[in-house]
């Protein structure tokens, strides 16, 4: 592993240990050439995902910007870094494990909304209101009484 700080191409293993939710390693490492410390972080992938965006265009799946997007609508919200981590490594095992190399946007959106929607109201709906584009305040309006009608009829 590279160094970070002066580009040492040899790093040393200092500490091993299962992350959190037992998906990924955490390597503390220390650079021999300027002494640095950092943590690396090892996950399993089954398979390269490519996402398919709403204009045809594919990039690489980014687990990443995944992760942003769902802190943003959990933002000021009663929900830990911690569990935003577990929600996007169970989505990107959900993905991965689907067989299918490829992925839409649609198919992301779906299930993350899917998942905000058990988790947080207020989260589900920050997440849509981008995810769906909504022109106005009147697709606001009905998507929150579609939600108050599902919340109602449980």
């Amino acid at each position: 592993m590279k160094c970070p700080f002066c580009g040492c191409e040899e790093t040393q293993v200092k500490d091993s240990r299962n992350a959190d939710d037992n998906t990924s390693v955490r390597r503390r490492r220390e650079c021999p050439e300027c002494g640095s410390r950092f943590t690396t972080f090892e996950r399993i992938q089954l398979r390269e995902l490519i996402v398919v965006k709403k204009n045809g265009e594919k990039t690489p799946f980014d687990r990443d910007k995944l992760a942003k997007s769902i802190s943003l609508a959990v933002r000021k919200r009663p929900i830990s870094p911690e569990r935003v981590e577990k929600i996007v490594n169970s989505l990107q095992r959900k993905f991965e494990s689907s067989g299918e190399t490829e992925i839409t946007t649609g198919q992301i959106g779906e299930n993350v909304m899917e998942v905000l929607s058990h988790l947080d109201n207020i989260a589900y709906i920050r997440f849509a209101s981008v995810y769906k584009d909504f022109r106005d305040l009147q697709d606001l309006n009905d998507f929150i009484a579609s939600i108050e009608k599902l919340t109602h009829s449980e």
